[in-house]
């Protein structure tokens, strides 16, 4: 065979599903090679996309996915999307096809130092210069791009070592190293930390998500009666109903989750990564007292520094936690709950128009099953869902918020819709988002998915808008004319729904869900909450005054 079919056997011994790309001449020879295969490949209208939806798979099963380009300008579209699963702990697999090794010594039509490019943006980047080294590069990309802390690996495939021809080799076997378990003296000493605290208070990270310890977090949360907060990666997590859930971090602004931190007098940080949550924002003084539990020691960080690491397995951690926990009778901070959840409820009635970005949220939330999953975009809605939106189960949430790139909504909807082909997937986009991948709605049309995308529709970059009236006072540069949406949509074969009247939001949004391809709707959003909320947080006062320490 030659090492493009090798390279196919190797992916298929991977367990590889399917491969998100776009044919090209470099990539000629695995493209054949897959015609014999039981992997799918899906066809994108444009590599970031592509990207995007490896990303999206990768999370949701914590398999590799697999997205695929050719040289030069298709490499170079991978890149956004390869950068978002490395920084978001997403493991994916990206595959470029490249000019011949005769011609890559020197100047030549569309090549680029791939390896060099993909380097800063992955864990490992590659080229196969022989066919026998194929098995090799395969197994070490996948090892790399699913060991904790997981993220992109990148190999190049020159095109003339695709054709070379080579005996047959067995891929090599599929092995991932055991998480070492945390050493039994750091346990007494976060067990004797614990006891010591009045108002310890959790924060998870998107960790406890990868390690598949959302029952251990919580048996823990209950049996030392500590309440958690949740990163915007580790939404559902724990339950946003449960008693002991006090929201989201994540936003600079001074919310209510905020004064759970200052009560408390012991924060412990179970998979938190850096890139979710930056310490300054909840540590500015330096002065909290920190407990991490991770896989990997904890970030360099001035506003992050623990008294106490317990590195290892994050679920075997928890399990023994919990086993030996006391419960703090007294914890104060657990009060918060229903603050927070009056908070979340306050606009579910409102019939103003444009819509609330609350109520258009509380509407989401009351039209979805608990298990039904949104892939959030980047942009002002972004921090309304993170902020609002009650993920009653891990995974149910995506939001991407480590390199959050926009664009990531309908390319990640796609790959919910196959990883999870029971369950209701909704994109939740705004309009500036939305327009930088909407050619893929073709390719889930073509592939007859059944996906909902609702775009909170501002004309503008509302985001950036938000930064600069909180700045300056004033906006600048962020207005934008969009096309007609339902007949966009419509253009492609798509339905598309117009919200005109916020009592109506409802049954738009069951009547899209149910209609069995992909459906647009176009929500007009008042974006004047933005700078209401950020007055509002300036002035907002705990309910935690004269309860706590």
């Amino acid at each position: 065979m030659n090492s493009a079919q090798q390279l196919v056997k190797c992916l298929e011994h991977e367990g590889v599903e399917y491969i998100f790309g776009i044919p090209g001449e470099e990539n000629i020879g695995i493209m054949d090679a897959l015609l014999s295969s039981k992997i799918e490949f899906i066809t994108t209208r444009h590599e970031q996309g592509a990207a995007f939806m490896a990303d999206v798979y990768g999370r949701l099963t914590g398999r590799a996915g697999v997205c695929m380009s050719t040289l030069g300008p298709g490499a170079t579209n991978l890149v956004t999307g390869v950068a978002d699963a490395n920084m978001d702990r997403a493991p994916i697999v990206a595959i470029a096809g490249q000019g011949a090794t005769t011609r890559l010594h020197k100047e030549s039509h569309q090549i680029l130092d791939l390896v060099n490019l993909f380097d800063p943006i992955t864990k490992y980047s590659v080229q196969i210069l022989e066919p026998e080294i194929v098995p090799e590069v395969v197994r070490k990309a996948f090892k790399n791009a699913q060991a904790e802390k997981p993220g992109a690996a990148f190999i190049d495939f020159p095109e003339n070592v695709a054709d070379m021809e080579h005996e047959y080799i067995e891929p090599l076997k599929v092995q991932s190293p055991q998480h070492p378990v945390a050493p039994l003296g750091s346990a007494k000493r976060v067990l004797k930390a614990l006891s010591e605290a009045k108002n310890p208070v959790i924060i998870a990270g998107n960790g406890v998500i990868r390690f598949d310890a959302c029952d251990e977090l919580l048996a823990f949360a209950e049996a030392a009666n500590a309440p958690v907060a949740t990163s915007f990666m580790a939404k559902g997590a724990i339950p946003s109903s449960h008693p002991l859930s006090i929201g989201t971090v994540g936003m600079k602004a001074h919310d209510l989750v905020a004064f759970g931190i200052e009560e408390s007098d012991l924060v412990i940080c179970i998979g938190l990564d850096m890139v979710e949550y930056t310490p300054s924002f909840w540590n500015p003084n330096a002065d909290i007292r920190i407990i991490s539990i991770d896989a990997s020691p904890a970030e360099v960080d001035t506003h992050f520094i623990p008294d106490i690491g317990m590195v290892g397995d994050i679920k075997d951690s928890l399990s023994r936690l919990a086993k030996r926990a006391n419960a703090h009778t007294d914890n104060t901070i657990t009060d918060l709950h229903h603050s927070i959840k009056a908070e979340l409820c306050a606009h579910a009635d409102d019939t103003g128009f444009p819509v609330k970005p609350q109520k258009i949220i509380c509407d989401l939330r009351a039209v979805m099953d608990p298990e039904d999953i949104v892939i959030s975009d980047v942009g002002a809605h972004k921090m309304w869902m993170a902020r609002m939106f009650q993920a009653e189960r891990p995974n149910t949430c995506i939001i991407s918020n480590g390199f959050a790139s926009m664009g990531i909504a309908l390319p990640g909807a796609i790959a919910a819709k196959l990883v999870h082909p029971d369950r209701n997937i909704l994109a939740v986009a705004g309009d500036s988002g939305f327009m930088m991948n909407n050619q893929e709605i073709e390719t889930a049309l073509r592939l007859k998915l059944n996906i909902t995308i609702i775009i909170f529709n501002d004309n503008k970059y509302g985001l950036i808008e938000w930064h600069q009236m909180r700045e300056y006072g004033r906006s600048s540069h962020i207005d934008v004319t969009n096309p007609d949406f339902v007949k966009f949509a419509e253009s492609f074969g798509a339905k598309g729904y117009y919200v005109k009247r916020a009592e109506d939001l409802q049954d738009v949004l069951k009547t899209a869900m149910n209609d069995g391809t992909v459906s647009i709707i176009d929500c007009p959003v008042d974006y004047s909450e933005n700078m209401k909320l950020t007055a509002r947080l300036k002035t907002l006062e705990s309910p935690l005054e004269g309860k706590s320490k």
